[in-house]
């Protein structure tokens, strides 16, 4: 069958239940016939994809339900004097009802599919599809009082408003999506040409930002003939699917806008306006709350890039992570990461606290086809997290993205699970600043030196005096971490020095001397002091932590931490000079030392 009788089918087949679906969800025929008409237009325009989907009605319903929406700004049937009492009923129940509780019960009084499906649909995950479902049908008994078995009856009832109407043929239908294909690309063309004639390219201040399509090295080149970029600012979450997925009293969106203007930094993470100069579209929403007396401070962002091709989405997508899982704003410490599956094609989750603002973040990014979102959490109730509610906002963000002509895979129902940090910094083997605690009493923020090769080990005890560039051991690095601007000595700071050995063996022999030296120390050298704090030693694995404290003179002792820990044949050393007064503790120096275990798998491989 050619492309325009299976269109033609699909319409007349679909068109009827779709009008009905829209028409309960708005209560305005009028609107809802229109939507879903134009819905059509659009559906002819991208017909080669959306044609070759399991369920076709699946991408035209979200169009024609956002259309009718923004059509109807009353509900009508207060108004329609001709219409049926039963029927007006209806229609008022339905709409005491939240929105998304509305489109929950009608997708499963109305459509066929199956939970998941239309979870995926409603942005939610399945058990939170069920319960707005659950939710909805218990209110629309009460609210039309009767039982919730009647309500596949009332909605027939329905069918009298919607069976009369009377519809456009096809093939006008086609021409006018025809037309529209048309005149967006002689649109895209003129601006196109506009652009290079005035200036050649457009320059914002991220450096290079065409409007015209460019080569990608990851694709082809983007023809006029291809599906123009266009970036619907109703794909990105509302309001109200916000209030229902995170934390939050009275959310509202401040802000939605192509990110032109300002700086461009929308979170305190990002360093340049794009992930991608030279993008194709960008949008950016900002949400905020109205807390009540004692609730949490909490505010939201999403960010969408939509890039030239699939390959340079997926360097989007790294770009966008590294900035959140590298965060290099002042003291801003990584806390946990997550791995995000069946959440379009790439996703993960990046926990952050923010010591100067006194805030957590949860940054989740993930990409779908061409387009990269960025979801942005931010609350001041660092006790308890929203990390259930941030992935909820990840898969709405998701799921309103994916059927756009450039989008990929949507989102089922996710899946997180903890992970090792991600490789960022020059050398992705060492800890970054991103790492390191706070620092009680201090204000100002770590800074590191860069990497060198490990000629000589800071991070060494006398006790130990550990060689890194002796043989065997090989890609020798140290790195050390300091306050400048604090009120410190020099001496004040963390050093990691890390190395790999030809196999896991020698690098558990290598950590055996250490241990054996720290373990005789206080006998061979009877000015120090050596006090074991932790060790834990596994086949793959192992670390251990000591405060070594020496004596420099009769009347000055010098307090030192150390610590080492090995992945498999990498080993790396930490040590920590505080001061009497200022300090991290312990218990943060075992957990930097565990973090800069994790790290050692990104070392270079013998």
């Amino acid at each position: 069958m050619k492309q325009p009788d299976e269109f033609d089918a699909f319409y007349k087949r679909a068109r009827t239940r779709l009008l009905l679906q829209t028409y309960a969800l708005t209560g305005d025929l009028p609107a809802s016939r229109s939507a879903v008409r134009d819905s059509f237009v659009v559906t002819w325009h991208h017909w080669r994809k959306v044609g070759r989907l399991p369920d076709p009605e699946s991408w035209v319903r979200p169009r024609a339900w956002a259309q009718a929406q923004r059509r109807h700004t009353a509900r009508l049937w207060h108004r329609d004097k001709q219409l049926d009492p039963e029927v007006a009923a209806t229609l008022e129940s339905l709409g005491k009802l939240s929105v998304v509780q509305r489109k929950a019960l009608l997708l499963a009084e109305l459509t066929e599919l199956s939970l998941a499906d239309r979870a995926r649909e409603l942005g939610l995950t399945r058990q939170e599809a069920e319960r707005q479902t659950l939710t909805a049908s218990a209110r629309f008994s009460v609210h039309r009082d009767v039982e919730a078995a009647r309500f596949p009856a009332l909605l027939e009832t329905l069918h009298t408003q919607v069976d009369a109407v009377t519809w456009p043929r096809a093939t006008i239908l086609r021409r006018s999506g025809a037309a529209r294909r048309r005149t967006h690309t002689v649109v895209g063309a003129v601006a196109g040409v506009a652009a290079v004639l005035v200036t050649g390219v457009l320059v914002d201040g991220s450096g290079l930002r065409t409007e015209l399509p460019t080569a990608d090295r990851g694709g082809a080149m983007v023809t006029a003939e291809e599906d123009p970029a266009q970036f619907d600012a109703d794909a990105l979450v509302s309001a109200g699917e916000l209030g229902l997925a995170v934390d939050g009293t009275g959310w509202r969106a401040t802000r939605t806008s192509d990110n032109t203007r300002g700086d461009g930094l929308a979170t305190p993470c990002q360093q340049r306006r794009y992930a991608d100069p030279r993008g194709r579209a960008a949008l950016v929403r900002s949400f905020t709350t109205s807390p009540g007396r004692g609730e949490p401070r909490v505010g939201a962002v999403q960010v969408a890039e939509l890039s030239t091709s699939t390959r340079a989405a997926r360097r989007t997508w790294e770009q966008s992570l590294a900035w959140y899982a590298g965060c290099t704003a002042p003291r801003v410490q990584l806390q946990e990461t997550t791995q995000v599956r069946n959440v379009g094609d790439q996703a993960m989750l990046v926990q952050l606290r923010d010591w100067r603002r006194d805030e957590t973040y949860l940054a989740g990014v993930a990409r779908t086809g061409q387009v990269t979102t960025t979801t942005f959490y931010r609350t001041d109730d660092n006790a308890d997290p929203d990390v259930a509610g941030a992935t909820r906002m990840l898969v709405l963000a998701v799921n309103g993205m994916c059927p756009t002509p450039q989008g990929g895979a949507c989102a089922t129902t996710p899946a997180t699970s903890a992970r090792p940090p991600v490789p960022v910094g020059e050398v992705p083997g060492l800890l970054a600043t991103v790492d390191l605690p706070p620092v009680p009493g201090i204000r100002e923020a770590w800074v590191g030196t860069e990497p060198l090769e490990a000629r000589e080990n800071v991070a060494a005890t006398n006790c130990d005096q550990t060689d890194f560039a002796a043989r065997p051991v090989t890609g020798n690095v140290t790195r050390t971490f300091l306050i400048p601007d604090a009120p410190l000595p020099a001496t004040f700071g963390v050093t990691e020095t890390a190395g790999t050995l030809p196999s896991a063996g020698r690098a558990r022999e290598f950590v055996a001397t250490i241990r054996r030296r720290m373990a005789a120390c206080p006998d061979r050298d009877l000015g120090s002091d050596v006090t074991p704090i932790t060790s834990s030693s596994k086949a793959d694995a192992e670390h251990a932590v000591w405060r070594v404290t020496t004596e420099i003179s009769d009347d000055q002792t010098v307090t030192f931490l150390m610590g080492v820990v090995r992945r498999g044949n990498h080993v790396a050393q930490l040590g920590f000079l505080p001061t009497r007064t200022v300090t991290i503790g312990t218990e943060a120096f075992e957990a930097l030392l565990l973090r800069a275990g994790e790290r050692l798998e990104y070392l270079p491989k013998r």
